[in-house]
């Protein structure tokens, strides 16, 4: 996984932070659990991929609906690939194989109130 860091001041403890988050959308991902998913989302967060745009609310109610991976015994292979971190700002870039579908993630991330929380999501399928 790449790492690259501005500033100094507080970036370990940041990339674990963020890392936290991450590892918390991979439970939320693979269990179904929007409540852990809303926790890491900022409220205004959108999902895009192309031709497609969905807000946070509409996506976690989808993610209510289906079958999660976990019951379905699916492997969990999600991957942290990179993350990118100038100040309070952050960009991850991750893999997430899912169902049948083969998802690099670019989730923006930003430090509010000293908190980070998810605040964009894009994704696209790249065919396996």
């Amino acid at each position: 996984m790449n790492h690259i860091q501005t500033g100094l001041s507080e970036a370990t403890s940041d990339l674990n932070d963020i890392e936290a988050v991450l590892h918390s959308y991979f439970d939320g991902l693979y269990h179904g659990d929007v409540a852990k998913l809303n926790s890491i989302f900022h409220p205004d967060a959108w999902l895009k991929a192309p031709g497609v745009r969905r807000s946070l609310n509409q996506w976690l109610k989808d993610v209510a609906e289906r079958t999660t991976p976990a019951e379905l015994n699916q492997a969990r292979a999600f991957k942290i690939l990179a993350i990118d971190v100038v100040q309070d700002q952050a960009m991850a870039k991750i893999h997430c194989p899912l169902f049948d579908f083969n998802y690099i993630d670019f989730l923006g991330l930003l430090k509010e109130e000293g908190k980070w929380s998810i605040v964009n999501k894009m994704y696209s399928d790249i065919k396996r």
